[in-house]
């Protein structure tokens, strides 16, 4: 009966009717990828930015559009290629003949939901524009601040496969994402599904069918409710050790920072609340912790040889550590 009591706390139903809606436009047209749905509602709620990894083809800018194209807000979408620049991002002043002064045009960024398709295909230079916009949401440009919209929110795609003419992402930069989501590729029984769901399509698309289900002010109302969220102690303590062992784990060469720490918590509500609860499981903690922290550390070399990967890693930090009950 306490149990009962604890977990109405919340009216998360709102929310709750709002996710059930866009798991159910995505998994209509994302057949078999239903974590990456759920991480890209997380980062969404959870007001962090992602980065989707996989080889071409398995849908990684599709789910990105998507997830914009269910909310009622402004998509902007930036192609990363060699010879891009800031400017072509962030956006540059222009000079006005008729008024004879410098106005600023608004570049790509300029947004609420970013898609950054092949962010590892751009030089350092222009990868580093994104770095105030992305942790402060704001653009300085000849000395004048731009504060963006909200929500704001970057989704980045990259291939792990293809290395020519791409360019590694810093360890600032990665930092920055609150997670990185591996799109695998389907299964025999998705792959015979999606192509049954395009052979049946006449002289349109499954996306084009794709209604907004979210507006900005929705979003943010939700927001301040999972910020409130409830997270016991314990489990507060629990983060703090698995992130504390990244840092002294001999198989690591660069542990998590405490932005790390505090993306776990950011996310772990969301994924509470998405699941229509009111408070924090270790569950939770569990589910996000390798999106969370896989990117942001750095096996040693040794350990690179021996071809484990960082999520390798965290799952055998988490499994070390007693789950607290």
């Amino acid at each position: 009966m306490e149990q009962e009591q604890f977990n109405q706390r919340t009216d998360l139903s709102t929310l709750t009717e709002a996710v059930a809606q866009i798991r159910n436009v995505l998994g209509n047209i994302i057949v078999g990828q239903k974590q990456v749905i759920d991480f890209l509602i997380v980062g969404l709620f959870a007001d962090g930015h992602i980065l989707i990894e996989g080889v071409p083809g398995v849908a990684k800018t599709l789910s990105a559009k998507l997830l914009a194209k269910s909310i009622d807000a402004h998509f902007s979408r930036v192609q990363f290629t060699p010879d891009l620049m800031p400017s072509d991002v962030l956006g540059t002043p222009i000079f006005n003949t008729k008024t004879g002064d410098f106005e600023f045009r608004k570049g790509p960024i300029f947004g609420n939901i970013i898609l950054v398709d092949e962010i590892n295909r751009a030089p350092a230079k222009t990868q580093s524009a994104l770095f105030e916009v992305m942790e402060e949401r704001q653009v300085t440009i000849d000395g004048q601040t731009y504060i963006m919209d909200e929500p704001f929110m970057v989704l980045a795609t990259q291939n792990p496969i293809e290395q020519e003419g791409t360019y590694r992402l810093p360890e600032a930069q990665l930092d920055r994402f609150l997670f990185k989501i591996e799109v695998k590729y389907p299964s025999l029984e998705e792959e015979t599904a999606i192509l049954m769901a395009q052979h049946s399509l006449v002289n349109k698309t499954l996306a084009s069918d794709v209604k907004a289900v979210l507006s900005v002010q929705q979003i943010q109302a939700a927001r301040a409710v999972i910020r409130s969220l409830f997270v016991e102690p314990k489990l507060l303590e629990f983060i703090a050790k698995i992130v504390n062992e990244t840092r002294n784990n001999p198989s690591l060469y660069l542990g998590a920072s405490p932005r790390a720490s505090l993306a776990i918590v950011h996310s772990a509500k969301a994924l509470a609340a998405i699941n229509n609860r009111d408070f924090v499981t270790p569950e939770d903690i569990i589910t996000v912790a390798v999106p969370v922290l896989a990117h942001r550390i750095l096996l040693s070399p040794e350990k690179e040889m021996e071809g484990l990967t960082t999520s390798d890693i965290v799952n055998q930090i988490i499994k070390k550590i007693e789950v607290p009950r």
